[in-house]
């Protein structure tokens, strides 16, 4: 089934007749064994007693169906009351619709819950983190983020949290498992992060982030300053890729975290692509460039904590290419749910609006995806033995 198809699962919409065929008990059986809807909702205060709305598995119907339908609130009022669900006006709606946030997260999670993670390089479990941007009606920054951790073995979300602007991207959102190796963009470059993802339990975790040039305070074996531009300046323009031991500093009484800096040069369309890019934003912005941009401009340059012995430098850039499965998941979140067209105005309308979605999104994902459909090019080609795209154990 199609993930177009398998929304049809949430609910009868709004303009469904009263004899057409209820689609509800499909969705309610795609839940989690043992998951108890009506003690989570009264857990989470988000339904306390039967009134209009006569339980919390009537609270998620009515949170999804207005959610996911692209309804208003007083056309799926009028819905539930011809299907016998419940029987309120749109602004009784909204106040139950409010409540309703601490519920639905606590469910998302439940769903997120996944079996035994799937090794899938040098038996090690892959993930990678990133999020994405979110903008209310006639805003034109971020007003919102979903910030998620994705599976390369499993195929899927193991971690998803919604926040305001202020919820900055930070590698250590999203508990690592025994082995993780965490991958993440130029975002999570920063050094407290680093720090507080190495030491979570359980240990044994490493992170590959490309990093910044201006943004991690690096330092030598000497523990003077590292500076990178002037690494990068040095480097012999006969040879592609070029490595070095660094220490990132992330606070005057934390001891420094030994990572190895990997550098690739670009191509010349692409170094002359993002050269400018950064002069059309200085322009725009009208601000001073500095040149040291320019520089950084010409190299991919990643920050691991793996060791080399294991993972040669090739392969953790290889590696770094496969961040563009989660950019995907986000762009299917986009394109066929909709969830970058936010409807609502209010903090709690929101968070309920976007839960929604995602437990939609996680449902679709359980129902419709059973193994990544193409396996990119590279160093990894033809090479599963070392990188394995596994089935999800539940629906293997």
């Amino acid at each position: 089934m199609t993930r177009l198809g398998a929304v049809r699962f949430i609910a009868e919409m709004p303009e469904a007749s009263s004899d057409s065929i209820d689609h509800f008990p499909a969705f309610l059986v795609r839940l989690p064994p043992g998951l108890d809807v009506e003690a989570l909702a009264r857990e989470t205060k988000a339904f306390q007693r039967p009134r209009e709305v006569r339980s919390g598995t009537d609270l998620l119907r009515l949170s999804v169906a207005w959610g996911c339908s692209g309804y208003s609130l007083q056309c799926v009022a009028a819905w539930a009351g011809e299907r016998g669900i419940a029987k309120l006006t749109d602004e009784a709606l909204i106040q139950r619709l409010h409540n309703a946030g601490p519920f639905l997260e606590a469910l998302t999670n439940r769903l997120l819950r996944r079996p035994e993670p799937a090794p899938s390089w040098h038996g090690r479990v892959f993930r990678v983190a990133d999020s994405s941007g979110l903008s209310k009606p006639a805003s034109k920054g971020t007003d919102w983020r979903i910030h998620a951790v994705y599976d390369l073995g499993l195929g899927g979300f193991t971690h998803l949290e919604v926040t305001d602007s202020h919820g900055g991207e930070a590698l250590d959102r999203g508990a690592p498992v025994a082995g993780e190796i965490r991958m993440a963009d130029r975002g999570y470059a920063n050094a407290q992060a680093w720090q507080r993802f190495l030491q979570a339990q359980p240990a044994g975790v490493d992170f590959i982030v490309r990093m910044r040039w201006n943004t991690v305070r690096m330092i030598d074996a000497a523990g003077d300053l590292f500076d990178i531009i002037a690494w990068l300046r040095k480097l012999p323009a006969e040879s592609e890729t070029h490595e070095i031991m660094a220490w990132a500093q992330s606070g005057k009484h934390q001891k420094p975290i030994a990572i190895r800096l990997i550098a690739r040069r670009k191509t010349a369309a692409a170094i002359e692509k993002a050269q400018k890019e950064l002069r059309q934003q200085a322009s725009r912005k009208q601000t001073r460039m500095d040149p040291r941009s320019l520089v950084a401009a010409e190299y991919l340059v990643l920050a691991t904590s793996l060791p080399a012995g294991e993972f040669a430098a090739g392969e953790v850039l290889a590696a770094y290419r496969l961040r563009w499965q989660i950019e995907i998941a986000f762009k299917r979140l986009k394109s066929l749910l909709k969830i970058g067209k936010l409807r609502t105005r209010t903090e709690a309308g929101t968070r309920c609006w976007l839960y929604a979605h995602l437990i939609v999104a996680l449902l679709c994902d359980d129902l419709s995806q059973d193994v990544l459909e193409s396996f990119p090019s590279g160093a990894f080609c033809g090479r599963r033995d070392q990188f394995v795209v596994a089935r999800h154990p539940a629906r293997a």
